[in-house]
C-alpha cells in the first residue's frame, strides 16, 4: 500500500480550509490528524517549529507548513480543474488578501488582541476589499474568469469569516456579486466535503483517510 502524505488540520481554521480544499481536488488522499488549537499534539510541532495549521507531512519526510505552498504541491502533482491558469494575476490577489485584508479581518474580529483597536475603522478597511472583490466578479461570476480557480479558493474561506463576525451588516452590503460569488462556494459540494467533521486526534490514535473516494466537484 502506498504511504499516504500526513495533515495536520483544524476544521474551522481558513487557512486549513484552503489546503483541504486543494486536496481534494487534486485527487490526493491523507491521513488527518484533527487537532484542537490549545492542545496542539507534539507531533505537529515536531514537524513544524510553528506549530500552525495545517502542516503536511511527505511519506519522504518532507514538511511543508504553508496553506498556499500546500495547494500549489497539491496542484503540480494534479490540477484537473485548471486552478493554477493566469497564476501570476492570481497570486497578486491572494497576496493582497492575505496581507491587508487579513489585518483588517483580524483586527475586526478579534479587536481585544491588539492595543488600541476600532473593530469599525478595520471593518471600513475590509469593506474597501470587498468592493475590489465584487467589481472583478461583476464580469463572470468568478475572480478567476468564467470557472473559480485558485485565487477563487484560497480568498473565500477569509471572506467567510469576514461576513460571519455580523452577517447582518454583511448580507445588507450592496455587493451582489460578491454575496452571490460567496454564497455559491459555500453550497458546494466541494466544500462540503472540506468541513465534513472528524474527532480530534491524540497520541496513538489511528488517522481517517481524508479525500478517499469523496467527490470534489466544484
Amino acid at each position: 500500500m502506498t504511504e499516504r502524505p500526513l495533515l495536520y488540520s483544524f476544521r474551522r481554521c481558513p487557512y486549513a480550509m484552503r489546503a483541504r480544499m486543494a486536496l481534494l481536488v487534486s485527487e490526493t488522499p491523507v491521513c488527518l490528524r484533527e487537532v484542537v488549537l490549545r492542545e496542539k499534539p507534539e507531533e505537529m510541532i515536531a514537524a513544524s517549529a510553528k506549530a500552525t495549521v495545517p502542516v503536511l507531512v511527505l511519506p519522504d519526510g518532507q514538511v511543508i507548513d504553508e496553506s498556499l505552498a500546500i495547494m500549489h504541491w497539491a496542484l503540480n502533482r494534479n490540477d484537473p480543474q485548471d486552478w493554477l491558469r493566469g497564476n501570476d494575476r492570481q497570486t497578486a490577489l491572494i497576496k493582497e488578501a492575505d496581507g491587508p485584508f487579513k489585518d483588517h479581518l483580524d483586527r475586526y474580529k478579534y479587536p481585544t488582541r491588539y492595543e488600541n483597536v476600532d473593530p469599525l475603522e478595520h471593518r471600513a478597511g475590509g469593506l474597501v476589499f470587498l468592493e475590489k472583490l465584487d467589481g472583478l466578479l461583476q464580469a463572470e461570476g468568478q475572480l478567476t474568469g468564467a470557472k473559480p480557480g485558485l485565487a477563487d479558493h484560497a480568498i473565500f474561506p477569509f471572506v467567510r469569516q469576514f461576513a460571519n463576525n455580523d452577517r447582518e451588516w454583511f448580507d445588507s452590503l450592496p455587493l451582489p456579486a460578491l454575496q452571490k460569488w460567496l454564497g455559491t462556494h459555500l453550497s458546494s459540494p466541494l466544500f462540503a466535503v472540506t468541513m465534513q467533521k472528524f474527532p480530534q486526534w491524540k497520541s496513538g490514535d489511528e488517522e481517517p483517510v481524508f479525500g478517499l473516494g469523496s467527490a470534489a466537484a466544484p
